[in-house]
């Protein structure tokens, strides 16, 4: 019955998929070979540590049912190489509801618990601690810089995702700066999966944990890598396509065009950097489209390619706006057809913001499954809206049927005692 049922379900996918894929307009041709996809895609989303505070989003709000893989930023790295936990309350240490409070034993709470317990609810989702991040990238040079600096990130690294009950890492490096540190970095993620595949042949033989990265969109950033070294190592490389415009600009402009225009004041397009990557050696298949749930603004702006005054205030900092703000009132959806990009402009205001909608989503994704790409990614969870409006929810109807590989729940030697029993009993507040 149960196999019915799962055929079933595979095929409503598929036809939810065929849905989507029918309403869209037909892409630009594509110049390379498509590369055939050698497993399901992905459907990813970053989950932010901070975000429990002033937004209120806890691991238990994900939409993991529409998910394959959450992202937990942030770890940080010291000088030396050692990965280590920038908040610990909020990893370790906040207790939800039922948690206890009379330990006789060392037991995780906080985030890492919650999410080991959404993987038991959920066995194709997968939670992967991501290192790094725009602010804590500061040190990876010195934790790249030496061999024993190397074994020390990825045996810490390694630690953390089994102490955790994780499923592999993200190293997010931002970014290596020349030569040196682009062979460092490639030496860095190969001692990462050596570690790894180390750890699984003693503790999980046979399982394959995860290493990814957080790759760069700009073609001034991503050239400076060894894209097709860095591609033997990892098995998905997930492209940040966002942050093109913004209060840096000196004109107002797209924050994530699938495709240039010629409004455009920088070089800066998803297709772009998609066929750049393919064009160094990296299969289409482990290549992740990033997608942001949030919108970047210009005040005192007349449209796509002018001049503006200020970037405004934002949900949470100046100039970015979570999606499930937008559109603002008084606003007009627009839709820009060179560019493959939506946005919203309050001709009174004078305000234009920038962000993906539901329909951007579909042909983003349109675009994944055409070109044979892993699939989406998206920056961050709790940006997000509910419902039919839902980013994340989009691009699960539209990939189709989804990666479905099991995640690992044994981990006996995690120090914490309730990892290492598996939480008997206890299960995620779904």
């Amino acid at each position: 019955m149960w196999l019915s049922v799962r055929r079933a379900l595979a095929a409503v996918a598929i036809s939810q998929a065929t849905f989507c894929l029918a309403l869209l307009p037909r892409l630009p041709p594509y110049t390379k070979e498509i590369a055939q996809q050698s497993k399901n895609p992905v459907n990813a989303v970053y989950f932010t540590n901070w975000g429990i505070y002033g937004r209120n989003f806890q691991p238990q709000d994900l939409p993991a049912s529409e998910i394959t893989q959450v992202l937990f930023a942030f770890l940080n790295v010291k000088p030396d190489g050692t990965v280590y936990t920038g908040d610990a309350y909020a990893d370790l240490e906040k207790h939800y509801q039922g948690d206890r409070w009379d330990d006789q034993e060392e037991n995780a709470y906080g985030c890492v618990k919650q999410l080991f317990l959404l993987k038991k609810a959920h066995r194709h989702l997968k939670v992967i601690l991501s290192i790094g991040g725009w602010t804590w990238s500061t040190n990876f040079p010195s934790a790249a810089g030496t061999r024993e600096n190397r074994i020390r990130f990825s045996k810490s690294a390694v630690t953390l995702m089994k102490d955790w009950g994780f499923d592999g890492i993200d190293v997010d490096w931002e970014y290596p700066n020349d030569e040196n540190e682009a062979t460092n970095f490639d030496l860095l993620l190969q001692a990462v999966r050596d570690e790894l595949d180390s750890y699984a042949s003693q503790n999980a033989p046979g399982h394959h944990f995860l290493l990814s990265i957080a790759a760069p969109a700009g073609p001034e950033k991503y050239k400076k890598l060894h894209l097709d070294k860095i591609s033997n190592i990892v098995d998905q490389i997930n492209i940040m396509a966002y942050d093109y415009s913004g209060s840096w600009d000196s004109a107002s402009g797209h924050n994530a065009n699938l495709f240039p225009y010629k409004a455009s004041t920088n070089p800066y397009n998803s297709d772009k950097a998609i066929n750049d990557y393919i064009d160094a050696g990296v299969p289409a298949e482990k290549i992740v489209l990033g997608m942001p749930i949030y919108g970047r603004s210009f005040e005192g702006n007349l449209g796509i390619g002018k001049s503006f005054s200020d970037v405004g205030q934002g949900s949470w900092e100046r100039g970015v706006w979570d999606y499930k703000a937008l559109p603002k009132p008084g606003a007009e959806i627009k839709y820009d057809e060179e560019a493959q990009a939506y946005y919203s402009y309050d001709s009174i205001m004078h305000e234009l913001i920038s962000y993906d909608t539901p329909e951007e989503v579909e042909k983003k994704v349109d675009y994944v499954l055409k070109h044979g790409l892993g699939g989406s990614m998206f920056w961050e969870a709790s940006g997000d809206k509910k419902g039919n409006e839902s980013l994340i929810g989009t691009s699960y109807n539209c990939l189709g049927t989804l990666d479905e590989s099991e995640n690992w729940l044994s981990f006996p030697d995690s120090r914490y005692a309730n990892i290492a029993l598996g939480m008997p009993g206890q299960w995620a507040q779904v």
